[in-house]
């Protein structure tokens, strides 16, 4: 599910990570008990770079819209179309990634798709220095970008459980999240106040050095994964069919996934036509554009913190269903701040709309994310997170070209209006589902049945 994060929907399916959790203490192969995450060094760099690249997203990811509609004055249709170029990769090649990676070894993988990055986010500030920027050329720096996303992001959420200890598993996806939320909180509210003194394209360079400095952490970082290799006799497209069959017919994931795409869809609606509401038709300035996301960003790390309790008091798996239906009741607010008699109750009414968004998203990927996370045997975990990247973050690019027709056709708040009802509506799926009764969700993980099996030997 995306959350609040301006144009990359940020957290990894534009998911979050997860919180909570418990369990007891983990072991090492010598049985000692293994040192808290915060006297973690290793984890502690990994973190770090983590949460600087994050900050560093931010900047570019505020930058990027405003440089399209302010600067470059793009129509609805070109707004929709670069949001697409974002997003496509994981539609054109998400599934054979999850193959690669996992035959890979995942933090080499972050570190070249971190350079990568680096490369597409300096194109763009070089380009506009030698005068010749336009439209073409963003969608082709993010079509590139989007590649490089999903290299780094189905490697990042098959890492952690290589990085830490399993009963760890959920104390790391919260730490990660608390801080990449931080992030989310300074990183729009900066770019605004920086769009104030700079153009646009000089903000590529901060995000530019965020990811630069996270292939710097991440060479630094040593893991305990251990590849498995594919049996001779398997092939690419097998692989593909393994991982993607796993999550379409698994009873809880295949729900998730269901939900989070329906989700995804819409919200890509209304996150590709935000920035045109804000800056065009609502007329608020850069500053106050990073503020919303910021607003977002408060509510989600307050989701960060309260997640563990909401779980214990609702359900984990009841959980689930609400906090999604509570993602399409925040959006509402989008439309409705064309009501708002004023520009500053326009804001205050986008502002709190996101900070209920995020609230919901950030409960919901909580909660998921680490139950895929823990149940999913270890060699399938990045074509299962293949998979559900292929399904959930497949459909945005589709939903954005939507979006721009919509937009043109029909209006701007009309086609706001699309993605709210069926972001309510996308919480059907785990209504209907095993998950609404579910008051602990499972923590072991599965044999390759599907059935809870004990955990591969600590390597």
């Amino acid at each position: 599910m995306t959350s609040s994060g301006p144009q990359s929907h940020q957290g990894p399916d534009g998911e979050g990570a997860a919180a909570g959790g418990g369990g007891t203490p983990a072991h090492d192969p010598e049985n000692r008990p293994v040192v808290s995450l915060l006297r973690d060094a290793n984890f502690l760099v990994f973190w770090t770079g983590q949460t600087l690249s994050q900050l560093g997203a931010q900047l570019g990811a505020v930058a990027l819209p405003v440089l399209a509609v302010v600067l470059l004055q793009a129509s609805e249709w070109e707004v929709g179309v670069l949001n697409a170029a974002n997003t496509a990769a994981f539609l054109l090649v998400g599934l054979p990634v999850g193959a690669w990676v996992d035959r890979w070894f995942k933090r080499r993988v972050m570190i070249r798709a971190d350079l990568a990055r680096v490369v597409a986010m300096l194109a763009i500030p070089v380009l506009w220095y030698a005068g010749v920027l336009q439209m073409w050329q963003l969608w082709i720096v993010a079509a590139a970008m989007g590649v490089a996303n999903v290299f780094f992001d189905v490697s990042y959420q098959s890492s952690i459980p290589s990085l830490v200890e399993r009963d760890q598993i959920s104390e790391a996806n919260a730490k990660l999240e608390t801080t990449g939320q931080v992030s989310r909180l300074a990183g729009p509210a900066l770019a605004g106040a920086l769009l104030v003194v700079f153009l646009p394209p000089i903000l590529f360079i901060g995000q530019a050095a965020g990811y630069l400095i996270s292939a710097l952490c991440l060479w630094r970082v040593r893991d305990h994964e251990v590849l498995h290799p594919a049996p001779a006799e398997r092939h690419l497209v097998g692989e593909i069919r393994e991982g993607l069959s796993y999550v379409l017919h698994h009873p809880l994931i295949g729900r998730i996934a269901a939900t989070t795409a329906i989700t995804n869809f819409f919200s890509t609606i209304v996150f590709t036509l935000l920035p045109i509401l804000v800056l065009r038709t609502l007329g608020l300035d850069t500053v106050q554009l990073g503020l919303i996301y910021s607003a977002g960003a408060v509510g989600g790390l307050i989701a960060a913190s309260l997640t563990p309790y909401v779980a214990r008091i609702v359900g984990e798996g009841t959980s689930l269903p609400i906090s999604s239906a509570l993602t399409g009741v925040g959006m509402a607010g989008f439309p409705l701040s064309t009501l708002a008699p004023d520009a500053t109750s326009a804001f205050l009414v986008l502002a709190g709309s996101m900070f209920v968004m995020t609230f919901g998203v950030l409960v919901y990927n909580i909660i998921q994310v680490s139950l895929r996370q823990r149940i999913c045997p270890h060699r399938l975990l990045g074509r299962m997170n293949a998979s559900i990247r292929f399904l959930v973050w497949g459909v945005m690019p589709l939903a954005a070209i939507l979006a721009g027709l919509l937009g043109e056709r029909f209006g701007l708040v009309p086609a706001l209006w699309v993605g709210v009802v069926g972001c309510v509506a996308a919480a059907l799926p785990l209504v209907f589902s095993p998950l609404a009764r579910m008051r602990t969700l499972p923590d072991e993980v599965e044999d390759d049945a599907g059935a809870p099996g004990e955990e591969p030997p600590a390597r």
